[in-house]
């Protein structure tokens, strides 16, 4: 039986946008900003359509994202498809940054000429980027301590050649919805794997890795946390838990362990996923965990598939902060009200990309498409 809350969040579907989100049919290249909200209603990549959203908690955004669509190597020969980043900063967004900089033209820098993507290479691009970014830890680590302290989870998504590859470093999650024939329903099924020490295997996985460390993971204020001090077991950037030349002063003393360390504490290594492409496969909704924080993954899929497909990424946007606002027994009309900072209290940001699949394309594998490069966010960015 459909829930009331779902009702409300899915009805205003059938209704003309309103409240602000009537300023925009998708026609800005780079997006638009409403207040604390980035949003690109509606796009076309290589293998279909596509739908962005952002919204701001901190006091700067930590959030980063990008979609790129066409040629996926710096050869002319190379393949085209479409590239999705979700980098979901901590301590500050100066690695996520980085990565959403860096990371896509690692990966094509590593494509050989007449080649196409592999695990192999998408590996390779992630720790050529965290390699490049402790790499600059070390060079400001005297007049920037703190950039120690600063890393970013990592959820990447790539269409090729009628393949869907999935690497993700941290807590961002990607939800596939395919149409079940026999039910004649969408069903959600996630596809990547969380690095998180809530989740038991993952503090097993951190046992395993350091058999001689009975504190790897310990449970502070009812949270387990690797070390006591952070949740994801896996990120780019975080040097301070990476080299212990940079765990010691002037880095502040809530993120110095008591000992020094013999190898990285966390990883930068993605899990990755390699899967083909069916015509059942919908769409997907890559996120940072802020959105699945309020939203299961199957009320996600409810969402997309229920909805126009313009604008779909701030209906599930707006779905979170309804979801944070019943939390907090508040009104989301009050939620909205207040600025950045202090709506950390209340929601992460959140960054969602929806990526629609039309089977037709995918199957055609083109040699060409629309060229897309678009970052979520640039413009709350300007005005932080």
């Amino acid at each position: 039986m459909v829930s009331e809350t779902f009702m409300k969040i899915v009805s205003p579907c059938w209704k003309p946008l309103v409240e602000g989100e009537n300023s925009s049919r998708g026609g800005d290249a780079s997006g638009r900003v409403d207040g604390l909200l980035w949003y690109k209603d509606s796009g076309r990549h290589i293998n279909g359509e596509f739908s962005m959203a952002v919204i701001q908690a901190n006091n700067l955004l930590e959030d980063r994202s990008q979609l790129e669509s066409g040629p996926l190597s710096s050869y002319e020969s190379g393949p085209v498809g479409t590239f999705v980043g979700i980098y979901d900063g901590h301590g500050g967004p100066e690695a996520a940054q980085f990565i959403n900089d860096r990371l896509f033209n690692n990966m094509k820098k590593f494509i050989p000429e007449n080649r196409g993507v592999s695990a192999e290479i998408i590996n390779k691009a992630f720790l050529e980027t965290e390699e490049e970014f402790l790499s600059l830890v070390k060079k400001q680590w005297l007049i920037k301590p703190q950039i120690a302290s600063v890393g970013s989870c990592c959820l990447v998504g790539i269409i090729c050649c009628g393949l869907l590859y999935i690497a993700n470093a941290g807590d961002s999650r990607v939800v596939l919805g395919r149409f079940e024939r026999t039910h004649k329903e969408v069903k959600a099924i996630q596809l990547s794997s969380e690095h998180n020490a809530s989740i038991e295997s993952v503090r097993e996985e951190l046992h395993s890795l350091h058999p001689n460390d009975p504190q790897i993971v310990v449970l502070k204020h009812k949270v387990w946390r690797v070390k006591g001090v952070i949740q994801v077991s896996r990120s780019l950037g975080d040097a301070y838990l990476k080299k212990t030349e940079f765990n010691r002063e002037p880095l502040l003393p809530k993120f110095r362990l008591p000992e020094p360390f013999h190898k990285p504490i966390l990883k930068a290594e993605p899990a990755i996923v390699v899967q083909k492409l069916y015509p059942e496969d919908q769409f997907l909704i890559f996120a940072s965990d802020g959105l699945w924080e309020y939203i299961s993954n199957q009320e996600a899929v409810d969402i997309v598939h229920s909805c126009p497909r313009n604008g779909v990424a701030r209906k599930l946007v707006k779905a979170a902060l309804h979801g944070a606002a019943k939390k907090r027994e508040m009104r989301y009309t009050d939620l909205k009200k207040i600025d950045r900072g202090v709506r950390r209290h209340f929601h992460d940001d959140i960054t969602v990309i929806v990526l629609f699949l039309d089977s037709h394309l995918i199957s055609r594998s083109p040699s060409y498409g629309p060229m897309l490069s678009i970052r979520g966010g640039s413009g709350i960015l300007a005005r932080s």
